[in-house]
């Protein structure tokens, strides 16, 4: 990690917290990535998008915090156990991170309905491909489906330290699911599978309404100060 070139990306207007410019620190893009090594820079607070490792770097401004949860601590509350009993029926299957015209297609309606108003919108073909797939070897596409529909994909990397959930769409018509939720609830069991102690939710601000929702999954802790914490429920 000491010999890796780090570089400034431009400030730009910050998609979490309104008024504010954020901007990042990212990895040299020609620097060969393996597990071993995302997972170091994982645990320094960095995440992934597509090839490229970056951090948060803006300023005086430290909202965004790495988060991640204990799995084997977490314990599902009532509502969570509803929604795990809810989805029994689904089937999950791992396939590599190259693009699939039925994975797109599902993105674009998740992305049409549910995140119009945000940076992704409008989708594309183009931008599905430099946001999510990827040719490191560690990244998983999960499938869950209902016999053979597909209702959701969870985009997973898979370190040494834990899986990493870098992004999740699915059905949006299907609310009864709460397939988000889902995804999350067995990501901690496939990481408790794994024998990997954590599940890395990627940042969290906590003036940001739509992240709200990482605090419902505890123990969870923040790279705060450069060690990682508890944060509270």
């Amino acid at each position: 990690m000491k010999s890796l070139q780090l570089y400034l990306a431009q400030e730009h207007p910050c998609s979490y917290l309104p008024g504010r410019s954020a901007g990042s620190v990212f990895i040299d893009p020609s620097a060969p990535v393996t597990a071993q090594l995302y997972g170091q820079l994982l645990e320094q607070g960095f995440r992934r998008s597509s090839n490229n490792i970056y951090r948060p770097h803006c300023g005086d401004c430290n909202a965004c915090v790495s988060v991640r949860i204990v799995a084997q601590d977490f314990v599902a509350s009532a509502s969570q156990q509803k929604v795990m009993r809810r989805n029994q029926d689904l089937s999950v299957r791992a396939v590599s991170s190259e693009f699939r015209e039925e994975h797109y297609q599902l993105y674009q309606r998740y992305i049409e309905q549910r995140h119009a108003d945000g940076d992704m919108y409008p989708p594309s073909i183009a931008q599905f491909k430099s946001f999510l797939t990827s040719d490191l070897e560690l990244v998983r596409f999960y499938e869950f489906r209902a016999g053979e529909k597909l209702l959701a994909v969870a985009v997973t990397d898979v370190l040494p330290s834990g899986l990493s959930a870098m992004y999740t769409f699915f059905e949006p018509e299907d609310r009864r699911r709460s397939l988000g939720r889902y995804a999350i609830l067995w990501q901690i069991q496939e990481s408790l599978r794994l024998g990997l102690p954590y599940l890395y939710l990627g940042y969290w601000v906590q003036d940001c309404q739509k992240m709200s929702y990482k605090t419902q999954y505890q123990p969870l802790q923040g790279f705060i100060n450069q060690y990682w914490q508890a944060l509270p429920a």
